[in-house]
């Protein structure tokens, strides 16, 4: 074989190498067949060619290309290469995540139904994730507001320092302090000291209770009460025999031609004596001579 062919067929080979060393070196599985798939977005976030693809976080793949949609300006195509046996079904959501150092990576959750799925060449719509960098720009307006507020309030604090009040404030709670002592121990005293005897006193108050009550449950109140009864019943045959006419005091306070002649008795005895007391003579005789002494 001549010299120029076998430096042509090194070459060859070397060439073939080369490539399919990029390609190992790139992540691609060389001898694998895989299937492409395009992903739309409307910013990368500086994704690259080669980078990861997760689903659910397990390596599925790389990406094979981005570039730039000029007939669809604000959208940006994803190629992904992934193995023929990975099944992307409808409803997969394809995102972007920043990470906090840099770079970015392709995350896929997957859906539901494996049997409902995208086919080779197929674009899939994908969505940003919000990832740790996007969540620290979201806060960053946040922490200024709170930064300008603890100014405000380290302006607040120095002015009540540099206030001579405060002295005045502290002394005065020092007192109020010292006065809750006194009281926390008179309280303790009046615990220790009054409180037992009071509490005796209750219970001497409670034992004369009980001592009432048993004097109390001791009375035969049936047998008083039967007593009450009867004189209550004696005052009612009483009233009765008043207000009937068959006795002597019914008769008096109930029969009216006995008032009517009593009244007359006695109007005529009240006559008899004015007349006695205006006449004497007619009814008193009397000698005024008497007999001589011997």
């Amino acid at each position: 074989m001549r010299r120029e062919i076998k430096i042509g067929i090194t070459g060859i080979v070397a060439l073939v190498m080369l490539f399919f060393g990029l390609k190992f070196l790139k992540g691609m599985k060389i001898f694998n067949r895989s299937n492409l798939y395009y992903i739309t977005f409307s910013d990368a976030k500086g994704l690259s060619k080669s980078s990861t693809v997760y689903a659910d976080g397990f390596d599925i793949g790389i990406v094979s290309n981005v570039s730039y949609d000029y007939n669809h300006p604000g959208t940006v195509v994803v190629e992904i290469s992934v193995g023929t046996g990975v099944k992307i079904p409808h409803g997969t959501v394809a995102a972007l995540s920043e990470g906090m150092l840099g770079g970015c990576t392709l995350n896929m959750t997957m859906g539901p139904n494996p049997a409902d799925r995208y086919q080779p060449g197929d674009t899939i719509v994908g969505a940003t994730a919000s990832g740790l960098m996007s969540a620290a720009a979201e806060v960053m307006p946040k922490v200024e507001q709170v930064l300008a507020h603890v100014d405000s309030l380290i302006l607040t604090l120095n002015a009540l320092a540099s206030n001579p009040n405060i002295g005045r404030i502290l002394q005065n709670a020092e007192e109020v302090s010292q006065n809750l002592n006194n009281s926390s121990v008179q309280l303790n005293q009046l615990l220790k000291n009054d409180i037992p005897q009071l509490t005796a006193s209750f219970n001497q108050a409670g034992q004369n209770v009980v001592t009432l009550t048993d004097s109390l449950n001791r009375l035969n109140l049936q047998a008083t009460l039967a007593k009450v009864n009867q004189t209550v019943e004696n005052v009612q045959h009483a009233t009765q025999k008043l207000n009937s006419k068959d006795n002597s005091l019914g008769l008096l306070l109930n029969d009216t031609t006995l008032y009517g002649n009593l009244n007359t008795t006695v109007n005529s005895a009240t006559g008899l004596l004015q007349d006695l007391k205006a006449n004497p003579q007619r009814y008193v005789h009397f000698s005024l001579i008497g007999k001589k002494a011997k």
